[in-house]
C-alpha cells in the first residue's frame, strides 16, 4: 500500500504520525511525505488540515480518516489494516 503523507516544517503532529507510520511492522507500505509548502496547490489545499493521510488506490489519491494523535503504533497499524487492498484469489 502506497502512502501518502502531506505534512509541513514545525508540525509536531505531522512529525508524529509521520515518527509512528515508519515505525508500524508487518505492514506492506510504502510512505511519501509532501511538504505542503513546496508547491502553492498543496499549500492552499492543506494549509488548515495537516497530517492529511491518503492511499494511492489505482492511480488515484484517496484520502483516509484522521488518526487520533494518541494512537499508538499498534493501534495505527490496526486501522490501516482495513484499508489494504484485498488479494482476490483468481
Amino acid at each position: 500500500m502506497q502512502l501518502i503523507l502531506y505534512s509541513k516544517p514545525g508540525c509536531h503532529l505531522c512529525e508524529g504520525l509521520q515518527e509512528k507510520l515508519e515505525q508500524i511492522q508487518g505492514l506492506n507500505h510504502e510512505l511519501e511525505v509532501r511538504d505542503i509548502t513546496t508547491r502553492e496547490d498543496w499549500f492552499q489545499a492543506y494549509q488548515y488540515e495537516v497530517p492529511v493521510l491518503y492511499r494511492v488506490s489505482a492511480d488515484r489519491e484517496e484520502p483516509l480518516p484522521r488518526f487520533s494523535p494518541r494512537a499508538t503504533v499498534q493501534q495505527l497499524a490496526q486501522m490501516l489494516q482495513k484499508y489494504l487492498p484485498e488479494d482476490k484469489p483468481k
